[in-house]
């Protein structure tokens, strides 16, 4: 074993965060928490992953859920389109795959919503096989250790290749768990612990007094686009919301709203269907909502009346994106 896997994986041992999916790391549990922790801290999975291990013991459990429990159980943690994809994927595992979850890199990468990370992330936690983990984390490592300048994500496979270098042949889980929380609590983006760090005889940056902050370089992000719309909050005579889904892919897919117009240019006509409330709607502010490629800004109008279109009690909403939640509370706290 190189020295750098073995410093790392010794103070892992004596040092490791104690989170609720290491306990007991079967492949479920390994594959749900990190679904869970795509673009999402680990303060924030904790509670939900307990929820949903409470609620959906073993995988057959969450197949047999509907999609309408996962979603609701799911509220709040965002980028909604991974919660389809963990159902979706459970009634493979399930149905397809009699329970079993495949134990290879090439095979896991087959089920919905497993990429390479998460496809290397189970192979080495759940079933002990050498593969090479690659997030944000590690990356962010391998650019130190290796001072590597090279502009990201331009030159990912550089940054693989240079991982794939320090990982060892034994010990595969401890160290895919390890090198993700050096860079979780160690080898942090911005005030590193370089002077407690356990690999800093192996660190290129460190050992040459050079700025860690400095590293990963990363190439300028493109400009979000930037949208306009109207968002109307139309209550009946009961003081019911009417709700729409929208469209089965795109953004937000399949998600409940308030019914909006389209998210281009400065328009506030009424959405589809709507558009006999146009005159009599009140403008009650606007909300700013930030996407990972768009810049969103929503009018508030409010109505009241009847109209042909679903509706539901205000205490029993169903799962509602954030953007639908800001929504809400603008129509509930005018200002």
């Amino acid at each position: 074993m190189n020295k750098f896997a073995s410093q790392l994986l010794a103070h892992y041992k004596k040092n490791a965060r104690p989170l609720p999916w290491r306990a007991d790391a079967t492949p479920y549990r390994v594959w749900l928490s990190e679904i869970m922790l795509q673009q999402t801290t680990v303060k924030t999975v904790i509670p939900y992953f307990e929820k949903f291990t409470q609620q959906f013991p073993t995988v057959e459990d969450l197949a047999n859920a509907s999609e309408e429990e996962v979603m609701h159980l799911w509220q709040g943690l965002g980028y909604y389109s991974r919660a389809r994809n963990l159902h979706k994927c459970a009634k493979v595992i399930a149905f397809d795959k009699d329970g079993q979850f495949p134990t290879t890199e090439a095979e896991l990468l087959t089920l919905p919503g497993v990429g390479p990370y998460t496809a290397a992330a189970i192979a080495s936690m759940a079933f002990h096989q050498k593969a090479t983990v690659m997030d944000g984390n590690v990356e962010r490592v391998m650019a130190r250790v290796f001072n590597l300048t090279l502009p990201l994500p331009t030159h990912k496979k550089a940054f693989k290749e240079k991982a794939i270098e320090l990982t060892p042949n034994s010990e595969n889980a401890l160290y895919s768990n390890a090198i993700m929380e050096l860079g979780a609590t160690i080898c942090t983006p911005r005030k590193p612990a370089c002077e407690t760090c356990p690999v800093q005889s192996e660190c290129t940056t460190f050992q040459t007094n050079q700025n860690p902050e400095a590293l990963p370089v990363k190439e300028p992000k493109k400009p979000k686009k930037v949208e306009h719309g109207a968002v109307y909050v139309i209550q009946d005579q009961n003081g019911d919301f009417y709700l729409q889904k929208r469209p089965e892919k795109g953004l937000l897919a399949n998600l409940w709203e308030f019914p909006t117009t389209g998210w281009v240019g400065q328009s506030q006509t009424a959405p589809e269907g709507f558009e006999m409330i146009q005159s009599e709607a009140v403008m009650l502010g606007q909300i700013r909502h930030i996407f990972t490629h768009i810049d969103l800004t929503l009018d508030v109008f409010s109505y009241q009346g009847n109209m042909e279109a679903q509706t539901f009690q205000a205490d029993n909403l169903p799962p509602l994106p954030t953007l639908m939640k800001k929504v809400l509370q603008t129509a509930q706290n005018p200002a």
